[in-house]
């Protein structure tokens, strides 16, 4: 018990025995009986001395932590000190998760940004539903649109299929000069499909069915094509 602690109960003793030897001898004992040493001992606490000493909620929790961290202390002494560099750790790891889960990993958000990136636009569908996207705005005889999204699920397509990749900054027409690499002999059919795509995205020139079903029939072949860079493992397969 603290010394402050000690000075109130002597103090309350103190006024105790006070009330009950007042007005009579010392040597004549003052016993009271059950009841009344109750209801005086109540009386005496509700004083505002010993209603300011009682700890408070924050004082509780903060001892009950203490008494714990000294439950885990591994020395006879009790002492913290071999448990400093655990609960640091602890406190940096507790930090760094909820940075991660508040902001994410930059690098990846980044890199995930870059593959979603395609042709100027952050787009997250796949080639399949590019595809749908474009039947159904040929549905409704939006030959532009329905253009743009074919060329869009042409290069999609090749990017699943780790063919190539469509970076940043990539144009349509970068596109096309590198997807002929892997498909030598579609090179004439990707350079019109760079120009059309181009006209009906940037040129706003309107699209017309014959270059939908053009890119839609490149889209097709190529989707079923093996890159030249694996058509040797592939007829290696065959035979």
């Amino acid at each position: 018990m603290t010394e402050v602690g000690l000075t109130q109960l002597g103090s309350m003793v103190e006024s105790l025995l006070d009330r009950f030897t007042f007005g009579v001898p010392h040597d004549v004992p003052v016993v009271p009986d059950a009841p009344d040493a109750r209801q005086w001992l109540r009386e005496e606490l509700v004083k505002a001395p010993y209603a300011a000493a009682r700890p408070t909620w924050f004082d509780r929790a903060s001892q009950a932590f203490l008494d714990w961290l000294n439950s885990l202390a591994g020395s006879g002494d009790g002492s913290l000190t071999g448990w400093v560099p655990i609960v640091a750790a602890v406190l940096v790891l507790a930090v760094l998760v909820a940075g991660w889960l508040l902001f994410g990993a930059p690098k990846l958000a980044r890199r995930r940004r870059a593959d979603l990136d395609l042709f100027g636009a952050i787009d997250q569908r796949s080639s399949s539903e590019m595809r749908a996207a474009a039947d159904a705005a040929a549905g409704r005889g939006d030959w532009s649109l329905a253009c743009e999204e074919i060329f869009r699920a042409l290069a999609r397509g090749l990017a699943e299929r780790t063919v190539l990749s469509v970076t940043p900054g990539t144009t349509a027409h970068d596109f096309a000069a590198r997807a002929q690499l892997a498909f030598p002999s579609h090179g004439p059919a990707l350079a019109r499909a760079a120009d059309t795509f181009d006209r009906v995205r940037y040129l706003e020139q309107v699209g017309l069915e014959p270059d939908y079903r053009a890119l839609a029939a490149l889209e097709a072949e190529l989707r079923a094509a093996a890159p030249a860079i694996l058509a040797p493992l592939t007829e290696a397969g065959r035979s």
